[in-house]
């Protein structure tokens, strides 16, 4: 038998392997999150996230700095709001006083080469931990985009370089665009969570930040787990509002939607490695099921190959650890 092709060829050495390799990730490509408390020298481990920790500001720019002297510089942060701050309003989102902000200026004050992205949304701040205003079991979305919009300027004001609207209200993205440019920030970007389903992954993120709804569910706002097509008519929507990027979360479950994104617009698109998926990693290789650097190879290169320019993970600090030992 005369064998004409051979693609074994291709894999005969390590020297040939990376030559034709088709999939790469620079930790330039990722973006680190943290969440953030009050106070100060707190470092505190997330029980269900292993190796992940809420920080005061002043221990979260001593690992940002950690982070990028290892070519890390994209960092988006999330609020752990005490109880005592939260109305069915969301008010303390764009009081002077909270924590959040001070926390974004301190981040653009001492390192001003990386970016910081936000969240916005209202649950961290909700009595009701919804991503709306709560009221007789109903989400309202019209009146939410008004919290939302305050929200968005005074993350603007702090020194924000790009928002993410987490909470996946009709017309938010168009909302917070027109008051960004009013109050004078026309430079900063929109990260739009394009396609946010509504995911059982989301567990640990929600212990770490103790968000969760206290009544009801997310199901008349996030996407339902079985739409593809859905994916697109938001999409639509969200470039035609002004969104700088796309979203889609979670990642792994749903790469063929980050495939159908990159297929069909322009604008980056963003995937988020989310707080189930990672906590599943960290949990069996603990037990030694899998082992813990090769299965974070696999997916971000999935979730890369699927067509995400950019993932928000993590991992991103032991992905960019690894390229510095490992590809560099």
């Amino acid at each position: 038998m005369q064998i004409t092709h051979r693609p074994r060829r291709n894999r005969r050495s390590e020297a040939v392997r990376q030559m034709v390799q088709e999939t790469r990730i620079h930790p330039s490509q990722l973006i680190n999150p943290f969440f953030l408390v009050d106070g100060q020298g707190i470092k505190q481990e997330i029980p269900s996230m292993p190796g992940v920790y809420r920080f005061s500001i002043d221990e979260a720019l001593k690992e940002a700095a950690a982070c990028e002297s290892l070519g890390l510089r994209n960092f988006i942060l999330f609020p752990a709001i005490a109880e005592a701050h939260k109305d069915a309003y969301a008010t303390w989102s764009y009081h002077p006083d909270c924590f959040y902000l001070k926390a974004i200026a301190a981040f653009k004050e001492a390192l001003p080469d990386c970016t910081v992205i936000t969240d916005v949304a209202m649950d961290p701040y909700s009595s009701d931990g919804h991503d709306g205003i709560y009221r007789d079991g109903i989400i309202l979305n019209d009146e939410t985009l008004a919290v939302l919009g305050k929200m968005a300027v005074a993350q603007a004001e702090a020194g924000a370089d790009i928002m993410g609207p987490s909470d996946m209200m009709d017309g938010r993205v168009g909302y917070i665009r027109e008051a960004l440019d009013k109050a004078g920030f026309p430079h900063v970007a929109i990260m739009s969570y394009t396609a946010k389903y509504a995911s059982c992954f989301y567990g640990p993120f929600r212990d770490a930040l103790d968000s969760a709804p206290k009544h009801g569910n997310k199901l008349t706002y996030q996407m339902h787990p079985a739409n593809r097509r859905e994916a697109l008519t938001e999409a639509e929507s969200d470039i035609y509002e002004g969104a700088d990027y796309l979203m889609v979360k979670p990642a792994l479950a749903y790469l063929d939607i980050i495939s159908d994104l990159k297929a069909n617009s322009n604008l980056p698109i963003v995937a988020y490695n989310v707080s189930g998926e990672y906590s599943m990693i960290k949990a069996s290789a603990e037990k030694g099921w899998v082992n813990e650097e090769a299965a974070m190879l696999e997916v971000l290169t999935a979730i890369r190959r699927a067509g995400a320019d950019i993932i928000i993970t993590y991992f991103a600090r032991k992905y960019a650890e690894f390229f510095k030992n490992t590809i560099q």
